[in-house]
């Protein structure tokens, strides 16, 4: 089975666009405390339907070396008490700020949250003092992610086909 990875960015902050839905009703919280317990949770919570495996075997160690680092940021999203989904940033030695990890809980997906916490996770990056804001995505993602990021002005740099 072929994957095809799609590679986007934006350049400035002007080019971001927001959401149609700024209505969802989300609050996002960063969290400022590593937690591996928590990232594990969210990262399996969000990527079990779409093959997420590239953490799936850190040891807590790894993951809070991962979550401590100074350029790392990994935020939650929440509808009331409920966690929804989450996004973490990495920002490199250019400034450049990736969307390491972004997506929502399955009870959530299809309801315009997505669009709104995109909305959310691209803003930080430039508060971050972002050069530049970049992610990827892949056909075994959510069906509707490539067409949520090109919405909110992303666009594609690079695509890579792999087969499975």
């Amino acid at each position: 089975m072929a994957v095809t990875t799609y590679y986007l960015e934006m350049m400035a902050e002007g080019e971001l666009r927001r959401s149609s839905r700024e209505s969802a009703d989300i609050a996002v919280e960063r969290q400022d405390v590593p937690d591996a317990v928590l990232g594990r949770y969210l990262y399996g919570a969000v990527g079990r339907d779409y093959e997420w495996t590239d953490r799936s075997r850190w040891s807590d160690a790894q993951w809070l070396e991962r979550l401590g680092l100074p350029n790392v940021e990994t935020w939650v999203a929440y509808e009331g008490e409920a966690m929804a989904g989450y996004f973490e940033l990495a920002m490199d030695e250019e400034r450049n700020v990736e969307i390491a990890y972004f997506g929502l809980l399955p009870g959530y997906v299809g309801r315009g949250i997505g669009g709104r916490l995109l909305t959310i996770a691209a803003r930080r990056a430039w508060d971050m003092g972002a050069s530049r804001v970049w992610l990827h995505t892949c056909t075994r993602d959510h069906s509707h992610s490539l067409a949520n990021y090109k919405a909110r002005g992303f666009r594609v740099f690079k695509q890579e086909a792999l087969e499975q």
